[in-house]
């Protein structure tokens, strides 16, 4: 279990993260979301006692990391896959880390063939691609067969049969409950692996929550209607302080309400005398909860291809933070 508490830090005036308080449960993957810049890796980087907090804790298993009897069989991590000296192969490296806390050399052997690496184990890892650097990264993560993993983007350059891996292997470690702790920008996969999320932007906790609890609490609720009395439809929704899109897609008898839930669109169509062909919620993604959460504390904005025609105003940003 992760547990952390109040926990702040600041680079002289750019405060990172901003009094954040949150708890990592075992048996369950949680997922840390944020846009570039909110804090992740700073956290991450806490918990894992490369930096120091400017007030606040944070602990696994009770202790700091700093504090841990053997740390490499109670906490494995992924934070940077290319921390590794380019010249020694990658069952050299392995090896290193095992020799220098007491493991015995055939688990080397184990997390090799786990990663997928036998091929490439002798090889020097200045040579490997992204993707032979992140299952590197896992393996060394695994090296001490810890009970808690944090896991920074990783399926970053693993192609899809790498990041299906990932996300059975983080699904496995969690069911045998130990903690599993990772962040990712892809939506849809932190959708397939994770139960949790955490969501943090500008250095702030913005949502602490199961994944079905967090799309479902998502604001913006659509319901999709087919009628051929669509235009009818449309002025009665409106009065009722609803909001209607209709789809670019050609198709004149669809709508797309917000604002109001299925059973009240129902209700204006049969008070309209409006034939209803289809009245359907669509939930939320994660995705689309998620940039709808982060909308405001987004620092590095890009300019929509839609309006690729139109020269984007000139924005500032603070740099990323770690």
């Amino acid at each position: 279990m992760i547990e952390a508490h109040g926990l702040t830090k600041r680079y002289g005036p750019k405060t990172a993260v901003d009094d954040i308080t949150f708890t990592v449960r075992p048996g369950i993957v949680t997922g840390f979301l944020g846009p570039n810049g909110a804090g992740k890796s700073t956290t991450m980087r806490m918990i894992m006692g490369l930096d120091r907090p400017t007030a606040g804790s944070v602990t696994v298993n009770g202790r700091p990391y700093s504090q841990l009897r053997s740390p490499l069989s109670e906490v494995g991590a992924l934070l940077e896959a290319r921390a590794v000296h380019p010249g020694r192969s990658a069952y050299q490296h392995l090896q290193v880390q095992a020799a220098t806390h007491g493991i015995p050399s055939q688990r080397v052997d184990e997390v090799i063939e786990l990663t997928g690496l036998e091929s490439v184990a002798k090889k020097r890892v200045g040579g490997f691609s992204l993707g032979m650097g992140q299952r590197l990264g896992i393996a060394a993560a695994l090296l001490g067969d810890p009970g808690t993993l944090i896991l920074d983007e990783p399926v970053n350059g693993l192609d899809p049969e790498g990041v299906l891996w990932v996300r059975n292997l983080a699904r496995y470690l969690a069911s045998e409950g130990r903690t599993v702790f990772l962040s990712s920008h892809l939506m849809s996969e932190v959708a397939l692996t994770a139960d949790h999320v955490i969501v943090i932007g500008k250095g702030k906790i913005l949502a602490d929550a199961s994944v079905k609890e967090f799309t479902e609490n998502a604001s913006r609720r659509t319901v999709r209607v087919r009628t051929p009395g669509a235009a009818a439809l449309r002025t009665a929704v409106e009065a009722a302080g609803g909001t209607v899109v209709v789809p670019d897609d050609g198709v004149t008898d669809q709508l797309e309400v917000t604002g109001l839930e299925a059973p009240a669109v129902g209700e204006l169509a049969l008070t309209a005398g409006v034939a209803l062909h289809e009245l359907t919620p669509v939930k939320s993604t994660l995705e689309q909860a998620y940039m709808e959460l982060t909308a405001d504390s987004v620092e590095y904005r890009t300019e929509d291809p839609s309006h690729a025609g139109h020269k984007a105003p000139a924005t500032t940003t603070t740099g990323e933070q770690r």
